[in-house]
């Protein structure tokens, strides 16, 4: 067979070696001080926040750190707060008005009770699952309610700062980002991965599998939630019962992706790492911008898609586990016959090519055509494991690393 066409000039990138952020997030329980204590301290520094965000919003150039401790330090201070929580403060709000006006958003109005807090006012002890938060005048302990396995990751690793937060519910949570060194290892083999609504499929070079996701259902509930908004017109802001309903809705839906996405990605990454296989995306940074350009009603519905979500989930336990993880062009994939690399006709979703006469489903197709245009730049570096059925390239028996900077193009990821 010939090899195919169109892909001499492919360009694929991987996630480069270096430091990241993982970040723990666990149930807590107080040991020692009161809910209600601490529901107040949040409260404080939450109309802390919301203060200099509303004096910031006011100006058209936004001061630097040094102008912003001048500004609101003694302020804070007269208040009750420690030195470094004045500081988290003031840094927060301006992060926040800074990002907002970036994005051509309204004045940001904070709701959630929450507070960050650095190295100096929070004791973290790993060990025996405790952090000690001090907050003005007040000192709590909190009890992580988390496995003791997925914390002891963690231990001796370095970190710069803790989030405490909490819900509506009355819960706890507490987040602590960590820096997490990541050294992916030298993979002897290729399996690609096409996400689509119904079915995530994944190509290993040698057959196809197909995993059903929960994405329909997460969107199913959310068209549920619209439904309610349409019937109830603007009734629905001013009744608390369907409010609650709206509310709930969203929340389950959102909880159904984010639970099927970790547990997919953790089990495709330890795959990954049993058979030491690199794993190939699409790079779908663009995919909504363009489609946007194309169809509106195209756009909502790839808005909807929680594709990004799952790459996410996938990035963060391919750093986690040192996992390499390589992202492709996703042009033609879905078009292109992996067999000759001619244009593909489609009789709904049954690909057919009018040259070669090959057949398949169309998200076959494109785990196939993901996993080739990997495959054509990286065969040398893969080891000697034979030659791939749809191509004439056989790969010589030294090997080289994936991230090599001679034929890849390195994409920076600067935080997961």
């Amino acid at each position: 067979m010939s090899p195919m066409r169109g892909l001499t000039t492919l360009k694929i990138w991987v996630v480069p070696r270096g430091e990241y952020m993982l970040t723990l997030k666990a149930r807590g329980v107080l040991v020692d001080g009161s809910l209600n204590e601490l529901r107040e301290e949040l409260c404080l520094t939450r109309k802390a926040i919301q203060y200099i965000v509303d004096a910031l919003w006011e100006l058209d150039k936004l001061p630097t750190l040094n102008q912003l401790h001048q500004m609101f330090y003694k302020m804070l201070r007269n208040q009750g707060f420690r030195a470094h929580q004045c500081k988290q403060i003031y840094k927060y709000a301006r992060a926040l008005v800074k990002s907002t006006r970036e994005n051509n958003g309204k004045k940001p109005v904070l709701r959630k009770l929450s507070t960050r807090l650095d190295r100096y006012d929070v004791r973290v002890d790993l060990e025996n699952r405790i952090v000690v938060v001090k907050l003005r005048d007040k000192v709590f302990r909190i009890k992580l309610l988390h496995n003791k396995d997925y914390i002891r990751k963690f231990l001796r690793r370095k970190w710069y700062e803790v989030i405490v937060s909490i819900d509506k519910q009355g819960r706890i949570w507490i987040c602590i980002p960590f820096r997490w060194e990541y050294n992916p290892y030298k993979s002897k083999r290729l399996f690609s991965i096409d996400i689509n609504l119904k079915k995530v499929v994944i190509y290993n070079g040698r057959r196809v599998r197909r995993i059903d996701t929960r994405f329909t259902e997460a969107l199913y509930l959310k068209h549920l939630a619209e439904d309610v908004q349409k019937r109830h017109s603007y009734a629905w802001r001013r009744n608390k019962k369907w409010l609650e309903i709206i509310r709930a809705l969203h929340r389950k839906s959102r909880n159904i992706v984010v639970d099927w996405s970790r547990k997919f990605a953790k089990y495709i990454v330890l795959k990954a790492k049993s058979t030491r296989s690199a794993i190939v995306l699409e790079d779908l940074d663009k995919l909504w911008f363009d489609a946007s350009r194309k169809s509106s009603s195209l756009a909502d519905k790839l808005s909807r898609f929680a594709y990004r979500k799952l790459q996410q989930a996938i990035l963060t336990k391919v750093i986690e586990y040192n996992v390499p993880v390589i992202f492709i062009d996703p042009r033609n994939t879905s078009s292109t016959c992996p067999r000759c690399g001619y244009k593909l006709s489609y009789n709904h979703r049954l690909a057919i090519c009018p040259r070669c006469k090959f057949i398949a489903d169309r998200d076959e197709v494109g785990a196939i055509n993901i996993y080739l245009k990997a495959f054509k730049l990286l065969a040398p570096c893969l080891g000697s494991w034979g030659t791939h059925s749809m191509t004439d390239e056989t790969r010589p028996k030294s090997g080289c690393k994936i991230d090599e900077p001679m034929t890849i193009h390195i994409k920076t990821y600067t935080s997961i």
